[in-house]
């Protein structure tokens, strides 16, 4: 059964804390975005291997292997991004389709011991890419086609309020 879609922008969480799970972006060096990476995988390998895993809470609310899912392909969409935005000059971001990408995908029906390997693949790769980006080419930019710009430290910070927020959704 389909979720009804997120639709709100959430670029506000370059300005101020969010409110829900309380994390800042707007106060996080981008030289620690990697380490925050790397220090939420072993949690989301904990959240994959509980028994209720795949029982969602309500009828509006993901289960936690679909939030599971949906970090693993966040993971992956801003390793493509970061790499478009260092190879080309301002590119424009494909457009993602989070709830069509779950529904097409399946999320709830994945194997959650293969969302948990995938998953900390896909983080443990986006690490390493943000850790390699020179300090000279962060400033680089790359924009989505609603006119949200971003350099490559707005991206980072961007990026990583969401598997976090994830984990506080499935209370992680």
């Amino acid at each position: 059964m389909p979720i009804d879609p997120d639709t709100k922008n959430w670029t506000w969480v370059l300005e101020r804390a969010c409110p829900d799970c309380g994390f800042d972006s707007s106060a996080v060096r981008y030289e620690d975005i990697p380490e925050l990476i790397r220090a939420d995988i072993e949690r989301w390998v904990a959240v994959l291997d509980r028994d209720d895993v795949a029982v969602r809470p309500d009828d509006s609310t993901w289960s936690a292997l679909e939030y599971a899912a949906h970090v693993r392909d966040v993971h992956r969409i801003f390793r493509t991004r970061l790499a478009l935005v260092l190879a080309e000059h301002d590119p424009e971001f494909a457009n993602w389709d989070q709830d069509a990408t779950a529904l097409a995908e399946n999320y709830n029906e994945q194997n959650a011991a293969v969302v948990a390997a995938e998953l900390a693949d896909a983080a443990a790769a986006l690490a390493d890419a943000f850790a390699a980006v020179p300090p000279g080419d962060r400033q680089r930019t790359g924009r989505r086609s609603d006119g949200s710009n971003f350099s490559v430290e707005s991206l980072a910070a961007y990026y990583i309020h969401d598997p976090i927020h994830h984990l506080w959704d499935v209370r992680g």
